[in-house]
């Protein structure tokens, strides 16, 4: 320190000290002297001149100063975003936060900090625009309870309400807003909307009318539409929810206005003709060909089938499916997973009887009925025509359950359909996962007590590598199946091991400690972690990171219920700013791969989300991805880096 300032702190001049530094060109000590000066603003402007965006907006948001914070905030890294967002929010700055997130991409961040710093119908906006409507009806009618006179929170909601088809709730709250709030009138346009979906005419005649007296309404004021998947499609179609997405189709939960029944909706993504997607349309098209001559007690049956959407109509399966079946449960008892493979293995005998191979039989494709029957859906892969054929199936179906033959290219036949089956069986009975191109690690028998080698050899019959020593066909299967006699109860050991597997002791209070530089650490695992919310996107998003489980992948470290928040390994390393090498490549292929055998796609493989370091690559967690987003995208964008 230059001996003249030296003196002015030791007489606790700091201010003149600080001038004194800034003068003589040392911007960083000056803004160090002046924040000890309490001159927050001077601060700010020296840790400006010195490049610390990052440390001058926290200056400038702890003098209020919103101009300096503009360009503060403009000065913070991308990357740096997170970590200074983190610090104004335990420093109570929450809306300087709120900004800085939302600049930086960091939508959902962003939100919260917008409800902790009082701005409800901003966050809301953001959690709707983000996909995540009823998180952002929470949060107003959250603030509502709080200020019953906030009218503009209340038009707010009011008008979330109507956009998404809650149009009884929508009046209510819209109604509330009294004649002399200066909200009244954008209120009335929406008031206006929502009674006449209900077909109440004369109310919404007099609210027309109040309207007119104040302006009318104009093309600034008029209500978005409702919401895609509160829509009727094709006519006759009244949308639920969207039920599940993977690149080539989406799955609507409906309900048919003409059958008075619930129906699942599966509409082609039509986004792309060329390449890739025109063979996904194929494939699309040929499950309609082939559910139309299947008609099997477990079989899923088709309803209709929608050109324009392209849109098959399938009865609706209010049992869930057996993934996620698997997911909350683990094993399952061996008298139901023997149920639930012979269903399997009946629907594809009647398949391979009329000479259709499915070909992507997994546990996403089994759907339960009312009843709990297993039945098995989704042929869009499946192949017509004679089943020995031999064209190459090796570029369909997901890898843990594809037989070895269609890993390797060779022609898929009916023992690949049984392979698959066996695949699904034995997860069920041993809870235990299957890894493409590995041996299993658990038998059944060592799952459950009652179990012996008996029961071990059928399953390894049904799974053999060599498709010679498999059953010859499905019914084979199934009656080697049902000659032995299966337990109706899940044995003490699977019980105990999936106890031991899935025990969890709730943190407790302090268990995280936040750093100097705005990390997390975990105390109990001396990691240091990122925290997300947990959305319901978020967490399906966080399930497929999971089931990848690789190296290359940022890793999904738990689920805080009470926090409402995913924690994830923080990924230390730098954005990508050059070539990947060959071996950074490889293994960032293989986490891809790995991704895309769960049934999910990145959606985000560029430089920002690509981290290197001294150990590799790895690929950054990320919620959003492109609408557009496909494994072969996905492939495409790594193949640029």
């Amino acid at each position: 320190m230059d001996p003249d300032i030296a003196q002015l702190v030791r007489e606790e001049r700091l201010l003149e000290a600080a001038a004194l530094a800034s003068h003589r060109g040392d911007a960083r000590l000056a803004s160090q002297l002046y924040e000890r000066g309490c001159d927050w603003t001077n601060a700010a402007v020296e840790a400006l001149r010195s490049g610390d965006g990052p440390r001058a907006l926290e200056l400038a948001a702890e003098a209020g100063d919103q101009s300096l914070a503009e360009q503060a905030a403009a000065r913070v890294p991308p990357h740096a975003s997170e970590a200074t967002a983190a610090k104004l929010t335990r420093r109570g700055h929450d809306a300087f936060a709120a900004r800085l997130l939302e600049a930086n991409g960091h939508p959902m961040e962003a939100a919260r900090a917008w409800e902790h710093a009082g701005h409800p119908v901003r966050a809301a906006g953001l959690l709707e625009h983000g996909g995540d409507p009823a998180g952002a009806a929470r949060v107003l009618e959250s603030a509502l309870r709080r200020d019953p006179a906030a009218w503009a929170v209340a038009t707010a909601l009011g008008a979330l309400l109507a956009r998404f088809g809650k149009h009884e709730a929508a009046v209510r709250v819209l109604q509330r807003v009294p004649a002399a709030a200066t909200e009244r009138r954008e209120a009335l346009v929406h008031l206006v909307s929502a009674l006449e979906r209900l077909g109440l005419a004369r109310a919404a005649g007099d609210a027309r009318a109040e309207l007119d007296t104040r302006g009318g309404a104009t093309a600034r004021d008029a209500p978005k539409a409702e919401a895609p998947v509160h829509q009727r499609i094709f006519g006759r179609y009244d949308v639920v929810r969207e039920a599940a997405s993977s690149p080539s189709a989406r799955v609507l939960e409906c309900t048919d206005v003409v059958r008075g029944e619930r129906v699942a909706v599966k509409v082609f993504a039509a986004w792309d003709t060329h390449g890739s997607g025109r063979d996904a349309l194929a494939r699309f098209e040929r499950e309609v060909r082939t559910m139309r001559v299947l008609d099997h007690p477990s079989i899923v049956p088709l309803r209709d089938y929608v050109p324009e959407g392209p849109a098959i109509v399938l009865a609706w399966m209010p049992g869930g499916t057996l993934e996620r079946m698997l997911a909350a449960t683990g094993a399952l008892a061996p008298a139901r997973a023997i149920d639930v493979a012979s269903g399997v293995l009946a629907a594809l005998g009647e398949a391979h009887r009329l000479g259709i191979l499915h070909r992507d039989v997994k546990p996403a494709n089994v759907l339960f009925d009312e009843a709990g029957g297993a039945r098995l859906s989704d042929f869009g892969v499946a192949h017509l025509g004679d089943v020995s054929t031999t064209a190459t199936a090796g570029v369909f179906g997901t890898l843990a359950y594809m037989s070895p033959e269609q890993r390797e290219g060779r022609p898929a036949t009916a023992r690949s359909d049984v392979f698959a089956a066996g695949t699904i069986l034995r997860e069920m009975l041993t809870g235990e996962r299957p890894m493409p191109g590995e041996p299993p690690r658990t038998r059944p028998s060592e799952a459950h007590g009652e179990l012996d080698a008996r029961h071990d050899a059928v399953v390894a019959r049904l799974t053999a590598v060599d498709p010679a020593e498999r059953p010859a066909d499905a019914f084979e299967a199934r009656s080697a199946l049902l000659g032995l006699t299966w337990p109706a109860m899940v044995d003490t050991v699977a019980t105990r091991r999936r106890a031991e597997r899935q025990a969890s002791v709730r943190p407790r209070q302090g268990r995280l400690q936040a750093g100097l530089d705005g990390t997390l650490l975990d105390t109990w695992t001396g990691r240091l972690i990122e925290r997300i919310p947990a959305s319901e996107r978020a967490l399906t998003r966080a399930r497929a990171f999971a089931r990848a489980d690789h190296l290359a992948l940022q890793s999904v470290l738990r689920v805080d219920d009470d926090d409402g928040a995913i924690w994830l390994d923080a990924v230390r390393g730098r954005p990508l700013d050059r070539s990947l090498t060959a071996a950074e490549r490889a293994h960032l292929e293989g986490a891809l791969e790995a991704l895309h055998a769960t049934g999910s796609v990145h959606g985000r493989v560029d430089a920002a989300h690509v981290l290197v370091d001294d150990s590799g690559a790895v690929l950054r967690f990320e919620v959003e991805q492109d609408a557009t987003a496909t494994i072969d995208r996905d492939r495409l964008a790594l193949a640029r880096l």
